[in-house]
């Protein structure tokens, strides 16, 4: 069975978008190249990108341009090469190489999709698909990069879970730009 995991930056009052969807803020971090290092080594590993319409409208209009192969060459290699599914009920087609465009049940497919064979799978922002599969226990790990920035207001990455979820920390990583990784795997 393919893993499902999410990897989202949150603030440190766990929000993973501004009140208007805002991103700016985790792109404010200092200098870092650890943290750079560590960036582009993810977008390098393999799998499956799944992305829901906003953040994918956000990726596309960035990834596949020169601008984003001159700025940050490894990480826009990485994210044009991988396949993406992409949940939406607006769009019917992508310019973008190797995106599958899906209208149906998140849920449903995504159960699909982990009982396919293939690499693991990975959401990367997509705060609603995130909340949805959360609910319906479809994910394997979550890898939380939390970043010192209080918002006070925002999109929480679980709004709509209305069951507890317990999680079991299974790592941590600090950066010198004040970001730090958690992840978790559901507990029990």
């Amino acid at each position: 069975m393919r893993k499902l995991a999410t990897f989202t930056n949150v603030t440190l009052d766990g929000y993973f978008a501004g009140p208007k969807g805002e991103l700016e803020w985790a792109h404010r971090a200092a200098p870092d190249p650890e943290w750079n290092e560590f960036v582009a080594g993810n977008a390098q590993g393999g799998g499956t990108l799944l992305l829901g319409r906003v953040t994918y409208d956000m990726m596309v209009s960035y990834w596949p341009t020169p601008l984003a192969k001159k700025n940050d060459p490894a990480v826009a290699e990485g994210m044009n090469k991988l396949p993406k599914i992409v949940f939406s009920r607006t769009l019917d087609k992508s310019s973008w190489e190797n995106t599958t465009m899906v209208k149906g049940d998140v849920a449903a497919e995504v159960r699909k999709l982990k009982q396919a064979s293939g690499d693991d799978i990975a959401i990367l922002g997509s705060g609603s698909i995130i909340s949805q599969l959360a609910q319906a226990g479809l994910i394997d790990e979550y890898q939380l990069v939390v970043h010192p920035i209080i918002l006070g207001q925002g999109k929480s990455l679980f709004a709509g879970v209305e069951d507890a979820k317990s999680l079991k920390l299974t790592q941590t990583r600090a950066f010198a730009n004040g970001n730090v990784l958690h992840c978790y795997e559901p507990a029990g």
